[in-house]
């Protein structure tokens, strides 16, 4: 079978690569100690997971509108104009199985062959892996440890031509932890009033997850609200530990809202009805549980952070949003697919090297701490020993 030459410029994402060795590790008797994937380690809500029971039993089994049913989308709409301060009408909402739809629909019908694309690096490597697949061209904007992993706006204006078609945006970051502050957002949006041709793809998946200050987004700047150049991509996964139920959703002019919808009925139809009660109900219901698992995570971060910083060779700053810790290991000697290797091999802590999210990340490794404090301390003994043995 021959395969469209297009298919050798998508990427994929190593997250779930290491997760398979791990497991096939696991399957021959060893002990791993999962850091890899980002997930929460949280189970649904109960009243969660009792609407999408309770969806099912009442017949909710069937196709929905593929923009979303109206009842969640008007929810979101105001769940999102009051989090972002901005009026958001639900005509310029879709929902979709999860967040990655929305990057996966909006480069696609936004970025033609020849287009350049904005983008932070290390990053989330789906949106260089969907840039590359349509032939458009990634321009990266380092994140670097001594900035806090934010951009330096004379970089991020430098990376800005009259080729540049979209910019995306992703804070609190993956893989960094890195947040964008309001000063931050608002020069990246000054800067970009000078290219009123320019759409912003604006990750907002983790906005719930920050530890300290208000979350700042770009669609809260005036001229870059939802309803003029801002795409929103958010979703339900992290926020209310649902990774699983597949429910994600973005906020967009309606127009591009119109041709996304269209890009949805040729490739899933819609999103789960079930799926979408149980995130009406997410919205609608408690928000304790939230913080909570916010709470918890701060105490892992605070506690990785301090063990990272104790391995010989190894540097972490404290993340200040999602789950992911990104410390810097040159001084260990080993580059990072290669220690990530090693500490898989022979520490049995599976992690990522920060390659994975494009050469900027070299030098770094991710670890999720979206595990218990009693895995991530036998995590870090694990690593002082086989640091301690092999640092060079």
């Amino acid at each position: 079978m021959k395969l469209a030459g297009r298919m050798g410029r998508l990427g994929t994402e190593t997250a779930f690569s290491v997760l398979a060795k791990a497991k096939a590790l696991e399957a021959q008797g060893r002990d791993i100690i999962h850091l890899e994937i980002g997930e929460p380690d949280f189970d649904t809500a109960g009243h969660i997971v009792e609407a999408g029971c309770r969806a099912l039993r009442s017949g909710e089994t069937h196709y929905t509108p593929t923009a979303g049913i109206p009842e969640l989308r008007e929810a979101i709409a105001a769940d999102v104009a009051r989090s972002r301060g901005i009026s958001v009408d639900p005509a310029q909402v879709v929902v979709t199985p999860g967040g990655k739809p929305i990057m996966f629909f909006a480069i696609l019908a936004l970025v033609e062959r020849g287009d350049e694309v904005l983008m932070p690096n290390p990053a989330f490597p789906i949106y260089e892996s969907m840039v590359d697949f349509v032939g458009g061209t990634p321009v990266f904007v380092p994140l670097r440890q001594e900035n806090g992993f934010r951009f330096d706006l004379d970089e991020f204006g430098a990376g800005l031509s009259g080729k540049t078609r979209l910019v995306i945006l992703n804070s609190p970051a993956n893989p960094t932890g890195g947040v964008f502050t309001a000063e931050d957002i608002a020069g990246i949006a000054e800067i970009l009033r000078e290219y009123p041709e320019v759409t912003v793809l604006s990750d907002e998946i983790y906005a719930r997850l920050l530890y300290s200050g208000s979350f700042a987004s770009i669609a809260s700047e005036p001229g870059f609200g939802p309803d003029q150049r801002t795409i929103v991509l958010d979703g339900f996964s992290k926020t209310y530990a649902m990774t699983g139920w597949r429910l994600g959703y973005g906020v967009m002019p309606e127009p591009l809202a119109e041709q996304v919808t269209k890009l949805q009925v040729n490739s899933n139809s819609c999103t789960a009805a079930a799926t979408q009660h149980a995130g009406l109900a997410a919205l609608h219901g408690p928000q304790d549980g939230v913080d909570r698992m916010l709470e918890e995570f701060r105490g892992r971060r605070d506690l990785i952070v301090a063990g990272l910083n104790d391995l010989p060779g190894v540097e972490c700053i404290s993340p200040q949003g999602a789950f992911y810790a990104f410390p810097k290991i040159s001084a260990t000697g080993h580059p990072a697919a290669d220690l990530a290797d090693l500490l898989l091999n022979e520490a049995g802590v599976a992690c990522l090297s920060g390659t994975a999210f494009g050469r900027h990340g070299e030098g770094h490794l991710r670890l999720s701490y979206a595990n218990s404090r009693e895995n991530i301390s036998r995590a870090l003994d694990r690593m002082n020993e086989v640091l301690a043995r092999t640092a060079r």
